[in-house]
């Protein structure tokens, strides 16, 4: 399985997913099945951009954990959202430390490193555990806009190989867009580290 870098903001392991589904078939597909209401609008189909948007949802914590995709540890969030005029974008969310800033507060409490879910290379940051003194907790949210044409257009409402079939493609292909659109800014943004 390929670990995460700096072109990297999320992965889908589908190996593991078969190895651990109880059905043999595909762990993501049995939380389909337990989350098929999702996949319908009063009986009629999600459009591509809501189907995607679902898809998404039960393929990550706190719904599937673990997810059946997998966030850089280093996010608080990547996620897909629709916005007001049904198009959908691709958001991560990503805690900025002082030193990322211009010009640096004094005395003001930072992000933490959380020592318990820490990960070598891309640390967890968590809000300090000082509460005597003012903190100053930086985030930065990183857009961009998914074309339609670029996701599958779903057929399946009920549970089943085929809506796991096109979830699996919804994810895989905002996984691919992330890595291949959002991880260049993420990394930009950063300055290639922590």
């Amino acid at each position: 399985m390929p670990d995460f870098d700096h072109t990297t903001l999320a992965l889908v392991d589908d190996i593991r997913d078969r190895e651990q589904a109880s059905d043999g078939h595909s762990r993501y597909g049995a939380y389909l099945a337990q989350h098929a209401h999702r996949f319908t609008d009063d009986g009629a189909p999600l459009s591509d951009v809501e189907f995607a948007a679902a898809a998404w949802t039960i393929a990550t914590a706190p719904v599937m954990a673990p997810g059946y995709v997998r966030i850089r540890p280093d996010l608080l969030d990547l996620a897909p959202v629709l916005d007001p005029d049904g198009a959908l974008h691709l958001r991560a969310r990503v805690a900025l430390r002082h030193h990322h800033l211009a010009q640096r507060p004094a005395g003001l409490a930072d992000w933490q490193r959380n020592p318990w879910l820490d990960h070598e290379r891309w640390p967890v940051l968590d809000a300090p555990d000082a509460t005597d003194r003012p903190a100053l907790l930086v985030t930065a949210e990183v857009s961009v806009p998914i074309p339609g044409h670029d996701l599958p257009r779903p057929t399946a409402s009920r549970p089943g190989r085929t809506l796991t079939y096109e979830a699996q493609m919804a994810t895989n292909n905002l996984v691919a867009y992330a890595n291949f659109r959002l991880a260049p800014l993420v990394a930009e943004l950063l300055g290639g580290g922590r």
